[in-house]
Protein backbone atom coordinates (compact mmCIF):
# COMPACT_ATOMS: atom_id res chain seq x y z
CA UNK A 1 0.00 0.00 0.00
CA UNK A 2 1.43 3.37 -1.08
CA UNK A 3 2.28 5.97 1.55
CA UNK A 4 -0.58 8.37 2.27
CA UNK A 5 1.31 11.63 2.56
CA UNK A 6 -1.75 13.44 3.89
CA UNK A 7 -1.20 11.52 7.13
CA UNK A 8 2.49 12.49 7.35
CA UNK A 9 3.38 15.64 9.35
CA UNK A 10 5.80 18.21 7.95
CA UNK A 11 8.72 18.19 8.03
CA UNK A 12 9.19 14.43 8.34
CA UNK A 13 11.32 11.56 7.13
CA UNK A 14 9.08 8.56 6.42
CA UNK A 15 10.25 5.04 5.60
CA UNK A 16 8.08 2.72 3.51
CA UNK A 17 8.36 -0.69 5.19
CA UNK A 18 7.09 -2.60 2.14
CA UNK A 19 9.70 -1.00 -0.11
CA UNK A 20 12.41 -1.86 2.41
CA UNK A 21 11.37 -5.50 2.39
CA UNK A 22 11.68 -5.62 -1.41
CA UNK A 23 15.31 -4.44 -1.14
CA UNK A 24 16.01 -6.97 1.60
CA UNK A 25 14.59 -9.79 -0.52
CA UNK A 26 16.99 -8.87 -3.34
CA UNK A 27 19.97 -8.77 -0.97
CA UNK A 28 18.93 -12.08 0.57
CA UNK A 29 18.82 -13.65 -2.89
CA UNK A 30 22.38 -12.49 -3.61
CA UNK A 31 23.56 -13.83 -0.24
CA UNK A 32 22.09 -17.23 -0.90
CA UNK A 33 23.01 -17.58 -4.58
CA UNK A 34 26.58 -16.31 -4.23
CA UNK A 35 27.34 -17.84 -0.84
CA UNK A 36 28.50 -14.56 0.67
CA UNK A 37 27.63 -12.45 3.69
CA UNK A 38 25.83 -9.14 3.25
CA UNK A 39 25.75 -6.74 6.16
CA UNK A 40 24.17 -3.31 6.58
CA UNK A 41 26.57 -0.36 6.82
CA UNK A 42 25.14 2.06 9.38
CA UNK A 43 26.94 5.02 7.81
CA UNK A 44 24.43 4.67 4.98
CA UNK A 45 21.33 3.28 6.70
CA UNK A 46 20.80 3.64 10.44
CA UNK A 47 17.00 3.56 10.77
CA UNK A 48 17.27 1.40 13.89
CA UNK A 49 13.55 0.91 14.43
CA UNK A 50 13.59 -1.58 11.53
CA UNK A 51 16.83 -3.32 12.55
CA UNK A 52 14.92 -6.46 13.62
CA UNK A 53 13.54 -6.71 10.07
CA UNK A 54 16.93 -5.97 8.50
CA UNK A 55 18.64 -8.48 10.77
CA UNK A 56 16.21 -11.21 9.75
CA UNK A 57 17.42 -10.90 6.13
CA UNK A 58 21.09 -9.96 6.45
CA UNK A 59 24.18 -11.16 8.33
CA UNK A 60 24.56 -8.28 10.74
CA UNK A 61 25.87 -4.75 10.36
CA UNK A 62 29.03 -2.69 9.87
CA UNK A 63 30.11 0.05 12.28
CA UNK A 64 32.53 2.93 11.83
CA UNK A 65 32.36 4.26 15.39
CA UNK A 66 31.64 3.26 18.96
CA UNK A 67 28.14 4.68 18.76
CA UNK A 68 27.30 2.68 15.64
CA UNK A 69 28.69 -0.51 17.18
CA UNK A 70 26.64 0.00 20.31
CA UNK A 71 23.51 0.68 18.27
CA UNK A 72 24.04 -2.59 16.39
CA UNK A 73 24.43 -4.47 19.67
CA UNK A 74 21.41 -2.92 21.35
CA UNK A 75 18.95 -2.75 18.44
CA UNK A 76 20.00 -5.66 16.20
CA UNK A 77 21.38 -7.90 18.94
CA UNK A 78 24.52 -8.53 16.89
CA UNK A 79 28.23 -7.87 17.27
CA UNK A 80 29.56 -5.41 14.71
CA UNK A 81 31.90 -5.75 11.78
CA UNK A 82 33.95 -2.70 12.78
CA UNK A 83 36.26 -0.47 10.80
CA UNK A 84 37.33 2.99 11.96
CA UNK A 85 39.85 5.19 10.14
CA UNK A 86 41.51 5.68 13.53
CA UNK A 87 40.99 4.16 17.00
CA UNK A 88 41.63 6.03 20.23
CA UNK A 89 42.79 4.85 23.64
CA UNK A 90 39.69 5.92 25.54
CA UNK A 91 37.03 4.10 23.54
CA UNK A 92 38.95 1.12 22.14
CA UNK A 93 38.17 -1.42 24.86
CA UNK A 94 34.45 -0.62 24.77
CA UNK A 95 34.40 -0.78 20.97
CA UNK A 96 36.16 -4.13 21.17
CA UNK A 97 33.39 -5.43 23.43
CA UNK A 98 30.78 -4.71 20.73
CA UNK A 99 32.78 -6.11 17.76
CA UNK A 100 33.32 -9.47 16.07
CA UNK A 101 35.59 -8.15 13.29
CA UNK A 102 38.02 -5.29 13.87
CA UNK A 103 39.71 -3.79 10.82
CA UNK A 104 42.69 -1.45 11.16
CA UNK A 105 43.44 1.38 8.77
CA UNK A 106 47.21 1.18 9.19
CA UNK A 107 49.95 -1.11 10.43
CA UNK A 108 50.85 1.38 13.14
CA UNK A 109 47.30 1.21 14.55
CA UNK A 110 47.38 -2.57 14.37
CA UNK A 111 50.67 -2.80 16.25
CA UNK A 112 49.43 -0.27 18.80
CA UNK A 113 46.27 -2.21 19.71
CA UNK A 114 46.79 -5.86 18.79
CA UNK A 115 48.02 -6.89 22.24
CA UNK A 116 44.98 -5.30 23.87
CA UNK A 117 42.78 -7.42 21.63
CA UNK A 118 44.66 -10.56 22.58
CA UNK A 119 44.71 -9.78 26.29
CA UNK A 120 40.96 -9.17 26.26
CA UNK A 121 40.34 -12.86 25.64
CA UNK A 122 37.50 -11.92 23.30
CA UNK A 123 37.17 -13.80 20.02
CA UNK A 124 37.66 -10.88 17.64
CA UNK A 125 39.06 -11.37 14.15
CA UNK A 126 41.53 -8.67 13.16
CA UNK A 127 41.97 -7.34 9.64
CA UNK A 128 43.64 -4.61 7.61
CA UNK A 129 42.10 -2.16 5.17
CA UNK A 130 43.93 -2.21 1.85
CA UNK A 131 43.97 0.32 -0.98
CA UNK A 132 44.34 -1.18 -4.47
CA UNK A 133 44.83 2.32 -5.90
CA UNK A 134 41.95 1.76 -8.30
CA UNK A 135 38.60 3.46 -8.33
CA UNK A 136 35.91 4.56 -10.80
CA UNK A 137 34.20 6.92 -8.34
CA UNK A 138 33.68 10.25 -10.10
CA UNK A 139 33.17 12.51 -7.06
CA UNK A 140 36.45 13.12 -5.23
CA UNK A 141 34.70 13.58 -1.88
CA UNK A 142 33.57 9.95 -2.07
CA UNK A 143 36.66 8.39 -3.67
CA UNK A 144 38.58 6.28 -1.12
CA UNK A 145 41.34 5.35 -3.59
CA UNK A 146 42.30 8.80 -4.84
CA UNK A 147 46.03 9.68 -4.76
CA UNK A 148 47.16 10.40 -1.21
CA UNK A 149 44.08 8.77 0.32
CA UNK A 150 44.06 8.36 4.12
CA UNK A 151 41.89 5.25 3.87
CA UNK A 152 43.69 1.93 3.73
CA UNK A 153 47.23 0.94 2.83
CA UNK A 154 48.76 0.52 -0.60
CA UNK A 155 50.86 -2.55 -1.28
CA UNK A 156 53.99 -0.42 -1.17
CA UNK A 157 53.05 0.72 2.33
CA UNK A 158 52.23 -2.83 3.45
CA UNK A 159 55.47 -4.55 2.56
CA UNK A 160 55.87 -8.17 1.51
CA UNK A 161 54.70 -10.20 4.49
CA UNK A 162 51.20 -10.43 5.91
CA UNK A 163 51.50 -9.37 9.57
CA UNK A 164 51.12 -12.19 12.08
CA UNK A 165 47.65 -12.21 13.62
CA UNK A 166 45.85 -10.62 10.64
CA UNK A 167 42.97 -12.85 9.53
CA UNK A 168 41.19 -10.64 7.01
CA UNK A 169 41.46 -7.87 4.45
CA UNK A 170 39.02 -5.08 3.72
CA UNK A 171 38.79 -2.80 0.70
CA UNK A 172 36.18 -0.16 -0.11
CA UNK A 173 36.56 1.50 -3.51
CA UNK A 174 32.99 1.74 -4.84
CA UNK A 175 30.25 4.35 -4.63
CA UNK A 176 26.91 3.81 -6.39
CA UNK A 177 28.56 1.39 -8.83
CA UNK A 178 27.33 -1.59 -10.84
CA UNK A 179 28.84 -5.06 -10.77
CA UNK A 180 31.07 -4.42 -13.79
CA UNK A 181 32.96 -1.85 -11.70
CA UNK A 182 33.39 -4.39 -8.92
CA UNK A 183 34.77 -6.82 -11.49
CA UNK A 184 37.44 -4.37 -12.62
CA UNK A 185 38.16 -3.36 -9.03
CA UNK A 186 38.64 -6.99 -8.00
CA UNK A 187 41.14 -7.40 -10.80
CA UNK A 188 43.20 -4.54 -9.34
CA UNK A 189 42.85 -5.94 -5.81
CA UNK A 190 44.05 -9.37 -6.90
CA UNK A 191 46.98 -7.94 -8.85
CA UNK A 192 48.18 -6.06 -5.77
CA UNK A 193 47.10 -8.34 -2.92
CA UNK A 194 46.31 -11.77 -4.39
CA UNK A 195 49.08 -13.46 -2.41
CA UNK A 196 47.72 -12.03 0.85
CA UNK A 197 44.13 -13.01 -0.01
CA UNK A 198 45.32 -16.63 -0.16
CA UNK A 199 46.61 -16.33 3.39
CA UNK A 200 43.56 -14.87 5.16
CA UNK A 201 40.22 -16.36 6.10
CA UNK A 202 37.94 -13.45 5.17
CA UNK A 203 37.70 -10.63 2.67
CA UNK A 204 35.39 -7.64 3.07
CA UNK A 205 34.56 -5.93 -0.25
CA UNK A 206 33.12 -2.85 1.47
CA UNK A 207 30.12 -0.88 0.27
CA UNK A 208 29.07 1.12 -2.75
CA UNK A 209 27.40 -1.89 -4.41
CA UNK A 210 24.19 -0.47 -5.92
CA UNK A 211 22.52 -3.87 -5.85
CA UNK A 212 18.92 -2.71 -5.43
CA UNK A 213 19.08 0.07 -8.01
CA UNK A 214 17.04 -0.47 -11.18
CA UNK A 215 19.35 -1.75 -13.92
CA UNK A 216 21.94 -3.25 -11.57
CA UNK A 217 23.28 -6.50 -13.03
CA UNK A 218 22.55 -8.89 -10.16
CA UNK A 219 23.29 -12.01 -12.23
CA UNK A 220 26.75 -10.68 -13.07
CA UNK A 221 27.40 -9.96 -9.41
CA UNK A 222 26.41 -13.46 -8.34
CA UNK A 223 28.56 -15.05 -11.07
CA UNK A 224 31.50 -12.80 -10.20
CA UNK A 225 31.32 -13.67 -6.51
CA UNK A 226 30.98 -17.40 -7.19
CA UNK A 227 34.05 -17.36 -9.43
CA UNK A 228 35.99 -15.36 -6.87
CA UNK A 229 35.20 -17.85 -4.12
CA UNK A 230 36.36 -20.71 -6.34
CA UNK A 231 39.69 -18.96 -6.89
CA UNK A 232 40.17 -18.52 -3.15
CA UNK A 233 38.78 -21.61 -1.41
CA UNK A 234 40.66 -20.61 1.74
CA UNK A 235 38.19 -17.77 2.36
CA UNK A 236 35.64 -18.71 4.98
CA UNK A 237 33.81 -15.38 4.61
CA UNK A 238 33.35 -13.06 1.66
CA UNK A 239 31.52 -9.96 2.89
CA UNK A 240 29.71 -7.07 1.22
CA UNK A 241 28.54 -4.15 3.34
CA UNK A 242 26.16 -1.90 1.41
CA UNK A 243 24.29 0.84 3.21
CA UNK A 244 22.63 2.73 0.40
CA UNK A 245 21.41 -0.49 -1.27
CA UNK A 246 19.49 -1.34 1.91
CA UNK A 247 17.57 1.94 2.04
CA UNK A 248 17.52 2.84 -1.65
CA UNK A 249 14.12 4.18 -2.79
CA UNK A 250 12.48 3.23 0.50
CA UNK A 251 11.62 6.61 1.94
CA UNK A 252 10.82 10.26 1.61
CA UNK A 253 11.29 13.67 3.15
CA UNK A 254 7.96 15.48 3.40
CA UNK A 255 8.13 19.29 3.39
CA UNK A 256 5.70 22.19 3.08
CA UNK A 257 5.83 25.39 0.99
CA UNK A 258 6.01 28.32 3.41
CA UNK A 259 6.56 31.17 0.97
CA UNK A 260 6.92 31.81 -2.77
CA UNK A 261 9.46 34.34 -4.06
CA UNK A 262 9.01 35.57 -7.66
CA UNK A 263 12.12 35.89 -9.82
CA UNK A 264 12.66 36.71 -13.50
CA UNK A 265 12.73 33.22 -15.03
CA UNK A 266 11.40 31.12 -12.17
CA UNK A 267 9.96 31.27 -8.69
CA UNK A 268 11.51 30.08 -5.44
CA UNK A 269 9.43 27.86 -3.19
CA UNK A 270 10.66 28.40 0.36
CA UNK A 271 10.30 25.18 2.38
CA UNK A 272 10.31 24.14 6.03
CA UNK A 273 13.35 21.93 5.38
CA UNK A 274 16.98 22.72 4.61
CA UNK A 275 19.24 21.19 1.98
CA UNK A 276 22.27 22.08 4.11
CA UNK A 277 20.81 20.64 7.32
CA UNK A 278 18.53 17.82 6.16
CA UNK A 279 19.72 16.86 2.66
CA UNK A 280 23.49 17.49 2.74
CA UNK A 281 24.24 14.80 0.15
CA UNK A 282 22.39 16.91 -2.44
CA UNK A 283 25.04 19.60 -1.98
CA UNK A 284 28.01 17.30 -1.39
CA UNK A 285 27.63 14.84 -4.27
CA UNK A 286 25.96 16.97 -5.71
CA UNK A 287 22.71 15.72 -7.18
CA UNK A 288 19.20 16.93 -7.88
CA UNK A 289 16.65 14.99 -5.81
CA UNK A 290 13.41 13.74 -7.32
CA UNK A 291 10.23 15.49 -6.21
CA UNK A 292 7.01 13.54 -6.58
CA UNK A 293 4.64 15.01 -9.21
CA UNK A 294 7.35 17.31 -10.59
CA UNK A 295 9.65 17.03 -13.61
CA UNK A 296 12.55 18.78 -15.29
CA UNK A 297 11.44 22.00 -17.01
CA UNK A 298 11.26 22.42 -20.78
CA UNK A 299 10.83 25.57 -22.85
CA UNK A 300 7.34 26.92 -22.47
CA UNK A 301 6.63 25.59 -19.00
CA UNK A 302 4.62 28.07 -16.95
CA UNK A 303 5.10 26.81 -13.41
CA UNK A 304 8.83 26.52 -12.80
CA UNK A 305 10.20 26.58 -9.26
CA UNK A 306 13.52 26.41 -7.48
CA UNK A 307 13.44 24.86 -4.00
CA UNK A 308 14.77 27.02 -1.17
CA UNK A 309 15.82 25.78 2.25
CA UNK A 310 15.00 27.46 5.56
CA UNK A 311 18.52 28.09 6.88
CA UNK A 312 20.36 31.37 6.34
CA UNK A 313 23.17 29.71 4.33
CA UNK A 314 23.20 31.51 0.97
CA UNK A 315 23.62 28.26 -0.92
CA UNK A 316 20.79 26.45 0.87
CA UNK A 317 18.68 25.88 -2.22
CA UNK A 318 18.47 23.39 -5.04
CA UNK A 319 20.30 25.52 -7.60
CA UNK A 320 21.41 22.54 -9.68
CA UNK A 321 18.09 22.46 -11.46
CA UNK A 322 14.56 23.71 -11.28
CA UNK A 323 11.29 21.82 -11.20
CA UNK A 324 8.21 22.14 -13.37
CA UNK A 325 4.73 21.49 -12.00
CA UNK A 326 1.42 21.11 -13.81
CA UNK A 327 -0.25 23.65 -11.53
CA UNK A 328 1.12 26.61 -9.58
CA UNK A 329 2.36 25.82 -6.09
CA UNK A 330 0.53 27.33 -3.16
CA UNK A 331 1.66 28.21 0.34
CA UNK A 332 0.80 25.29 2.60
CA UNK A 333 1.20 22.69 -0.16
CA UNK A 334 3.28 19.60 0.58
CA UNK A 335 6.46 18.81 -1.36
CA UNK A 336 7.70 15.21 -1.20
CA UNK A 337 11.37 14.47 -1.89
CA UNK A 338 11.98 10.89 -2.98
CA UNK A 339 14.79 8.58 -1.80
CA UNK A 340 15.73 10.46 1.38
CA UNK A 341 16.32 7.63 3.88
CA UNK A 342 19.84 6.43 3.08
CA UNK A 343 22.82 8.70 3.88
CA UNK A 344 20.64 11.84 3.88
CA UNK A 345 18.93 11.02 7.17
CA UNK A 346 22.11 10.01 8.99
CA UNK A 347 23.90 13.24 8.00
CA UNK A 348 21.38 15.76 9.28
CA UNK A 349 22.57 18.68 11.42
CA UNK A 350 21.14 21.38 13.69
CA UNK A 351 22.82 24.27 11.86
CA UNK A 352 20.90 27.50 12.53
CA UNK A 353 18.79 25.56 15.03
CA UNK A 354 16.25 24.86 12.29
CA UNK A 355 13.50 22.43 13.21
CA UNK A 356 14.61 18.84 12.75
CA UNK A 357 12.25 16.65 10.69
CA UNK A 358 10.26 14.04 12.58
CA UNK A 359 10.84 10.37 11.78
CA UNK A 360 7.99 8.04 10.82
CA UNK A 361 7.44 4.53 9.49
CA UNK A 362 4.69 3.64 7.02
CA UNK A 363 3.82 0.08 8.00
CA UNK A 364 3.12 -2.62 5.43
CA UNK A 365 -0.49 -2.83 6.58
CA UNK A 366 -1.06 0.84 5.67
CA UNK A 367 -0.56 2.55 9.04
CA UNK A 368 1.67 5.48 9.97
CA UNK A 369 3.84 5.17 13.08
CA UNK A 370 5.28 8.51 14.17
CA UNK A 371 8.46 7.28 15.86
CA UNK A 372 10.28 10.46 16.84
CA UNK A 373 9.75 14.19 17.08
CA UNK A 374 12.38 16.77 17.98
CA UNK A 375 12.19 19.87 20.13
CA UNK A 376 14.27 22.66 21.61
CA UNK A 377 15.87 20.35 24.18
CA UNK A 378 17.35 18.17 21.41
CA UNK A 379 18.98 21.23 19.85
CA UNK A 380 20.15 22.63 23.20
CA UNK A 381 21.58 19.36 24.48
CA UNK A 382 23.62 18.82 21.34
CA UNK A 383 25.55 22.01 21.93
CA UNK A 384 26.63 22.01 25.61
Amino acid sequence: MAVDFEQVPSPCFVLDEAALRINLEILKLVRQEAGVKIICALKGFAFWNVFPLVGSYLDGAAASSLNEARLIAEEMNEEAFTYCPVYDEESFDTLLMYSKHLTFNSLSQYHRFKERVRRSGKAVSMGLRINPEYSEVETALYDPAQPGSRLGMTREQCGDSLPEGIEGLHFHCLCENNSDVLERTLKAVEEKFGDWIRQVRWLNMGGGHWITQEGYDVERLVSLLKDFRKRYPNLEEVILEPGEAVGLHTGYLVATVQDILPRKDFQIAMLDVSFACHMPDCLEMPYKPVILHARNPVVGDKFVYRMGGNSCLAGDYMGMGDYAFEEPLEIGEKIVFDDMIHYTMVKTTYFNGVQHPSIALWREEGRLDLLRTFDYEDYRNKLS
